[in-house]
């Protein structure tokens, strides 16, 4: 039975030109929004931009520019990630600054504060620039911020508005309680030991006369929202949200669908511990799973624009390729660990994989078909996956979903160098194109299977097939 399933990566700082961390994120979310719509599922698969916070003042002050022109100019580079990554056509691509956003934004404020949840007080602590947020004591590592080692935390001591997460510490330990809520287990357990150990108030606001970029706090001009509160409403705000009128997009997809967010590791508290208590606070159905994938390292550290060894995606797939990138990314990047990224790691991969392995397994078998086959196969009826393949792809494995599809172009170009048609069709030409139908079928069922990774790909194997011809060099090797 098809179901509605609602698919969103997190929303990237428009501080910086995309990277490859986040283009591993979107690959992943548009491999399962294609194999979800393969199943038969309706699928709502959303991306965009966080454009609100110090970060973003700061930069475009740099920059000489007002904040909305800095952030128009930031989300067009990051829309075009759309083609560079060959995702999905019926992508949805919300940014915090539209005025839906932001009016979602604002009405969840209210019913947050309406559960008695929002206060005002004065504060002073760490604060990271570059998680912009608060840091407790034990949060520190040699007196810096973990994620961004590089910054000082700077004192800040100010009036702000608080978030009584303490009031869902219970909640959240319930929530957190259910296999399955977060993939892999062991960032459940992480979260859930997070909560176990006592609960904190949030500071959801900043001084405006210090931050005048973000939504403006109702009912008071002096504040506006903290970023992440900001940017945490997108999951819903970019479904329609408050409108919750029957059959519309947020009550298809959020309230009767079966909802999944992806995200890096270091975001578990802002996913899967704040955010699902503002959703508890405003009376929201929770999030079904968070999906937290690792880091990619360069050179054995985290890429970071700050850091400045950033790899750039839209390079990667100008050399080598959009398919090319979306498989490195898929078979040669753990889902659950970090995984370290080079050029020539990528090159070797290519080359091995792509190049001498399904490109030109796909060449032999098609140039035999041209010249030996009076016409094309039928298009085979059966479009569905093998098992050990959804499973993988159900358990967010795509690692080991690439694995299962390297195995079965292996074990195709073994038949072929073992039972040499080429040869069989010159001494039984019956007997050779029967061998020859056998391999299409098994090619085709591999070009099915290649839809979520590589589509262009797997559209350009399917479409030979049924043509009888052999396709343009999938993937010349590289030097």
């Amino acid at each position: 039975m098809s179901k509605a399933r609602y698919i969103t990566t997190t929303l990237p700082y428009v501080n910086a030109d995309p990277h490859v961390g986040f283009a591993l994120e979107l690959v992943q979310a548009d491999i399962l929004a294609r194999y979800r719509a393969l199943q038969g599922d309706e699928v709502f698969f959303n991306t965009g931009t966080d454009e609100h916070g110090q970060k973003i003042w700061q930069r475009a002050n740099e920059e000489g520019k007002d904040p909305q022109t800095y952030t128009d100019e930031y989300a067009a580079k990051f829309r075009k990630l759309k083609e560079t990554l060959g995702l999905s056509d019926d992508l949805h691509f919300v940014r915090t600054t539209d005025p839906r956003h932001v009016a979602a934004t604002q009405e969840l404020w209210r019913r947050c504060e309406a559960s008695g949840d929002i206060y005002k007080k004065k504060y002073r602590g760490l604060y990271c620039v570059g998680d912009e947020m608060f840091l407790k004591e034990g949060d520190l590592v040699d007196g810096r911020c973990p994620n961004h080692p590089n910054l000082a935390p700077q004192e800040i001591e100010e009036e702000n508005y608080f978030f009584k997460l303490s009031n869902y510490q219970a909640r959240l330990e319930k929530y957190l309680a259910r296999e399955g809520v977060i993939v892999p287990e062991w960032r459940r357990l992480e979260a859930l030991k997070f909560v176990q150990s006592g609960l904190e108030d949030f500071s959801i606001s900043r001084e405006k006369s210090r931050l005048p970029w973000g939504i403006p706090v109702p009912g008071d001009d002096s504040q506006v929202m903290y970023v992440w509160f900001d940017a945490l409403t997108n999951y819903i705000s970019t479904l329609g949200w408050p409108n919750e009128s029957v059959g519309g997009d947020f009550d298809k997809f959020w309230k009767n669908g079966e909802t999944l967010q992806l995200a890096g590791k270091d975001q578990v508290r802002f996913q899967s511990i704040l955010w699902q208590a503002m959703l508890m606070s405003a009376d929201i159905k929770t999030t079904d799973q968070v999906f937290y994938h690792g880091f990619i390292t360069s050179g054995g550290q985290k890429m970071s624009k700050s850091l400045g060894n950033v790899i750039d995606p839209l390079a990667i797939a100008a050399e080598y390729g959009t398919d090319a990138l979306r498989y490195f990314l898929a078979r040669h990047i753990h889902p659950f660990e970090d995984s370290d990224l080079t050029i020539e790691r990528l090159k070797e991969a290519y080359n091995a994989d792509l190049a001498n392995g399904m490109g030109n397994l796909a060449a032999r078998i098609l140039t035999l078909a041209e010249r030996h086959l009076e016409k094309p196969i039928e298009r085979p009826a059966s479009n569905t996956f093998s098992p050990e393949y959804a499973s993988a792809l159900d358990a967010y494995d795509f690692k080991a979903a690439a694995d299962i599809l390297g195995d079965r172009i292996s074990a195709l170009d073994a038949r072929l160098t073992s039972e040499q048609p080429f040869k069989v069709v010159k001494e039984d030409l019956e007997e050779g194109r029967a061998m020859l139908r056998a391999y299409l079928n098994e090619l085709y069922a591999i070009a099915r299977m290649l839809q979520p990774v590589m589509p262009e790909t797997s559209d350009a194997i399917k479409d030979a097939i049924i043509e009888n011809k052999k396709p343009a060099n999938l993937f010349p090797r590289k030097e």
